[in-house]
């Protein structure tokens, strides 16, 4: 099969990779020198422009920072819509609004192609591991197709409906997990400071009602849990910065629908408090931190 795929960042690198070790035939681009060469010592083929990339592909991918980037590739600047084939399949990762993910399915499905919004859960090393979650909104043609090139890059693949509805899953997703990591780095710091080792702390709470996925697999206390960021200064996984803008997204989704959401609201000024004060490249999880005296 020959791919195309733009965003060979942090997410997107590793994931075209998955698809160049699968046997595919894969062009990327990007603007970063960096990502393109680690792409190329992979066996990707790397192309010096949008256009190019996509001479001849049945599949097109995007993994980018951005809803106007996404509009820019695909109906703007490089209007790639005009240049691809009938039937052409168009998958679009990037975590973006909800308003562009469904505009872009409009103007995909005019120009006679199939697309399909498919945002990620599962960081940096769900995509080296090819352990991703895809959240997929778009017909049921277009996800049957696409299914065999997602099973390449992840491990779990959800159909959630129409067009725009894997973003919105994933936004509904992140402002869930973003209040209940801060809640869980509020709870150990407190039995911290109070005497509690965070360790036998987690362990029972593990076993207790207040068990969830930042104990399971994401304790933001140092040194509580084995290769997780916490346990490395809050280096790696994902940064505060993502985290602010994917509730920012949630946000704004919610104020379109009338939509009261006071936990994400809170969860959102706390996460902007740890970008202010410097932290907007290190995990999410660092939110334990503001908790610690």
């Amino acid at each position: 099969m020959n791919i195309a795929f733009f965003g060979l960042g942090n997410m997107g690198g590793p994931m075209a990779a998955n698809l160049v070790k699968a046997g595919h035939t894969v062009k990327g681009f990007d603007l970063s020198p960096a990502s393109v060469e680690a792409f190329r010592k992979v066996g990707g083929t790397v192309a010096d422009s949008p256009a190019l990339a996509v001479e001849g592909v049945d599949v097109v991918i995007s993994m980018l920072p951005n809803g106007q980037i996404v509009r820019d590739l695909y109906t703007g600047k490089d209007n790639l819509f005009g240049r691809l084939l009938p039937q052409t399949l168009v998958i679009d990762s990037s975590t973006i609004d909800l308003e562009t993910a469904r505009d872009m399915a409009v103007q995909a499905q005019r120009q006679g192609l199939q697309f399909i919004d498919a945002p990620v859960s599962g960081g940096t090393a769900g995509a080296v591991a090819g352990t991703l979650t895809f959240m997929v909104g778009g017909d049921s043609e277009a996800f049957a197709r696409a299914q065999p090139v997602l099973d390449i890059m992840g491990a779990n693949t959800f159909h959630a409906g129409a067009a725009g509805n894997g973003q919105l899953v994933k936004m509904c997703n992140n402002m869930l997990l973003a209040v209940h990591m801060a809640g869980t780095a509020e709870a150990l710091a407190l039995g911290a400071a109070n005497g509690l080792d965070p360790k036998v702390l987690s362990e029972i709470m593990l076993q207790s009602s207040g068990s969830n996925w930042s104990l399971q697999k994401y304790n933001p206390a140092p040194d509580v849990m084995p290769n997780v960021p916490s346990s490395n200064d809050y280096q790696g996984g994902f940064m505060v910065n993502l985290m602010l803008k994917d509730l920012g997204l949630a946000l704004d989704i919610a104020k379109g629908s009338d939509q009261q959401t006071p936990m994400g609201e809170r969860a959102r000024t706390l996460f902007q408090e740890q970008s202010e004060q410097g932290l907007g490249e290190k995990d999410f999880s660092c939110i334990y931190q503001r908790f610690v005296k």
